[in-house]
């Protein structure tokens, strides 16, 4: 039996700029951090007694007696990928709901290539897990996605994340360097929230990489703002200034597509900033999911009565994806 434990993230500020279309000609980079809400894979090898040779748990049950017959896509192109030969019966739980804008998706892949790697014997690399969900979801699912949520998942922690151009390594993960009082600072500063509204990041990422090359002037000015908001939290300033350019980064990250925001979202967003929120941001790709609102501790309790929203209370987690759980004698 395999177990590995893979955390979701935030993206505070960068995204878009992570899509290849966009980071191969320009540089990409955005600044992220996990936290302690978790995708868990489970894997063991399938005794040879039943029909199926495959099976697969995850809010469906898959039963299948080859790979090319898997319909959830990231489970069929990881297993053609690692090369996997043997039977396997795989279980997927998650601490928070899919399609949300934390990066479930590619938690997913990355916690099933590390679950995958043990199960052949093999320790892998940070860098090699992002960099191996990177390739399977752009290159195999040929899914609309960047490439910060693997990068994230895979290395854990509160990071700059530089996607450099078409030459050289292109993955730099720079953890911020940031005193233990700021970070919590900053953590006691941040609300999350679950607006109830489902959507596919795929779906809203293809609209705004279509827009990129319309919309380069935007998309420069959110890469900028990574660099001035890791300046603002390992400087000594006033941690509301980073409140401050959540809301500026917000007004333009909204103005790429109309597929990021809805009404809903923008009545949502404008009665938090009434309620004391300082600034604030929704997750992913947008169209729904979780967002987050910087609100001083003071203004806490009436924004959550004011919103009505399901609260998420969360902490920033600092270790990546990990192996849990290893028994290879229950492999055999």
């Amino acid at each position: 039996m395999i177990i590995t434990r893979t955390p979701f993230r935030i993206s505070f500020f960068g995204g878009g700029t992570d899509y290849p279309v966009y980071y191969k000609e320009n540089g990409g980079a955005v600044l992220s951090t996990t936290i302690n809400r978790y995708c868990y894979i489970s894997l063991r090898h399938l005794p040879p007694f039943f029909e199926h040779k495959h099976r697969i748990v995850y809010r469906r049950i898959e039963q299948v007696t080859g790979v090319d017959q898997i319909v959830h896509p990231s489970v069929r192109e990881c297993l053609r990928y690692m090369d996997i030969r043997e039977g396997l019966e795989i279980h997927h739980d998650g601490d928070l709901p899919a399609r949300s804008g934390l990066g479930s998706s590619s938690s997913f892949t990355v916690g099933l290539i590390h679950a995958l790697s043990a199960c052949k014997g093999k320790m892998v690399s940070k860098m090699e897990l992002a960099e191996a969900a990177i390739h399977v979801e752009q290159n195999m699912i040929k899914e609309n996605v960047g490439s910060q949520d693997q990068t994230s998942a895979a290395f854990g922690g509160l990071n700059k994340i530089i996607f450099n151009g078409s030459t050289g390594h292109h993955l730099q993960v720079m953890p911020l360097t940031i005193m233990m009082e700021r970070l919590r600072e900053l953590e006691n500063n941040l609300m999350m929230f679950f607006t109830g509204f489902s959507r596919f990041a795929s779906e809203i990422a293809e609209k705004q990489i279509s827009e990129t090359p319309r919309k380069m002037k935007e998309l420069d000015e959110m890469r900028s703002k990574v660099d001035e908001a890791s300046a603002i939290l390992t400087g000594e300033g006033c941690i509301d200034d980073f409140g401050r350019l959540l809301h500026e980064n917000w007004l333009i990250k909204r103005s790429l597509t109309n597929k990021i925001s809805t009404g809903e979202i923008d009545d949502i967003y404008e009665k938090a900033r009434r309620e004391g929120a300082i600034g604030g941001k929704l997750l992913g790709a947008g169209g729904g999911g979780f967002i987050i609102f910087f609100v001083k501790p003071d203004y806490q309790r009436r924004l959550k009565e004011a919103l009505g929203l399901l609260h998420v209370p969360f902490r920033f987690e600092h270790c990546g994806s990990q192996l849990i759980f290893y028994e290879p004698e229950a492999l055999e």
